[in-house]
This record gives C-alpha cells, structure tokens and sequence, in this order.
C-alpha cells in the first residue's frame, strides 16, 4: 500500500483530502504545519507527498527545496495562488506537478495515481544490467538514475532526470510540449504545458555550457524540443 503525506494547515481540506485517498486505497498520514511536514518528510518515508504552498513556520518552498535536497519523492504542490511565479518557482525547486485551489478530491486522486504509476514504472522494476546513453560528453545511466556532464556528476530530479532521458534515447526527434508532458507526467487531460518549458530551463542549467545557445537540447520554434546529436 502506497503512502502518501499530507501536509496542510486548513484541517477541513486535509481531511477531506485523507479521506478520498483512502477510499482509493491510500495509507494517509496529515501534518498541519510546516515544521511538522518537514520533519516527517526528512525522517520517515512515503510514496508521495501532497504540499499546501502557504503554511505556518516552514512555507511549502523550503520544504520542497530541503526534501529535494536528499530525496526523489514525487511532490505535488498545491496552492490557493494562481500566480505563475508560484507555480514555475515550485516547479524550479524540484516539485513534479502544482495544483490550485479549488480543486477537486476527484482529480487530486487522478494525479496521486498517475504520478505513482509513473515512478513505479520507471524506478521500482529490477534491472539486471545498467543501461547507459552517452552522448557528446553526457552520460545517462538509466538504472542508476545518474548523469555526468564532462566527467561531473549532475543532480536532477524525478521528472528532470525523465525528461533528459527520454529526449536522449530519442534523439533529433522533435516533440512538442504536448507529447512530452503526457509522455513524462503521463496525464494528457491534466496538468500545465509549461511544466515542460520550466523543466526544460532547469535541465540546460546543469548540461548546457551557455543556455542561450544549448547544444544539447535545442528550441524548434513553433513546434517543440529535441535533443541534438
């Protein structure tokens, strides 16, 4: 059974939150503060954690930069602040998807679901032998979920680390933001595009000798991305 945190001061929203996932077959525990939230996010283990951006002590961002930090849990960070600088600062800090408020139960669990399904699958499964993708100075081991940029190892998130090896195990292909946010995030009729583009800048921070002219991952104008080789 999965286990997921919740962490969220207003009481009426975190248990109606517990109470759907549990009937979808959740393990639920609540923190209702921030100190709280990061001290079990840091200290105990879950699937999945739920994060209210505005919470008292500790704020949702530097729960998400400090859980980062040390771990790849899925993060869905939610929010009553529709503000793009929000979500795109949550998103830079490592958070895999960023709801507003109001939502429903219904389609918090949907994306509880498919970001689980998609971290099972691509990190739960035993592989016997490492896979690697070397490219122009970049190495990608797969199975080790590492990469090196130049002989450095780079750290990158869940989704990060997904959307690189995704682009470069198919390479000079172009995709636009539409096929790479269901093919990564895995929800074609929910989410935001521009989790792509905020996690495309990320990746080029860490790959890239000078991102205003990327070698790697290139911008086809109009159209999407793709990773030249």
């Amino acid at each position: 059974m999965s286990k997921i945190l919740i962490v969220e001061d207003e009481s009426a929203i975190a248990d109606l939150e517990k109470d759907y996932l549990e009937l979808s077959g959740f393990e639920v525990e609540v923190a209702n503060d921030g100190q709280t939230g990061l001290k079990k996010s840091l200290t105990e283990d879950y699937d999945l954690i739920i994060l209210d951006l505005m919470l008292p002590n500790v704020d949702g961002f530097e729960i998400c930069r400090m859980v980062r930090a040390e771990k790849n849990t899925p993060i869905i960070m939610v929010s009553a602040k529709k503000d793009d600088i929000d979500k795109i600062r949550g998103l830079g800090l490592g958070a895999d998807d960023y709801m507003t408020k109001p939502f429903s139960p219904s389609e918090l669990v949907a994306r509880v679901k498919a970001h689980l399904a998609r971290y099972e699958r691509l990190v739960g499964s035993a592989v016997e032998e490492n896979k690697v993708i070397e490219i122009r100075g970049i190495k990608i081991d797969t199975t080790a979920r590492r990469v090196w940029v130049n002989g450095e190892e780079k750290a990158f998130t869940t989704k990060e680390f997904d959307l690189l090896t995704f682009l470069a195990a198919h390479p000079n292909h172009v995709y636009t933001k539409d096929e790479l946010f269901s093919e990564i995030w895995d929800m074609e009729s929910i989410g935001d595009i521009a989790t792509v583009t905020v996690h495309i800048k990320k990746i080029r921070e860490k790959i890239e000798f000078d991102t205003s002219k990327p070698q790697y991952i290139e911008t086809i104008w109009g159209v999407g991305y793709r990773f030249k080789v």
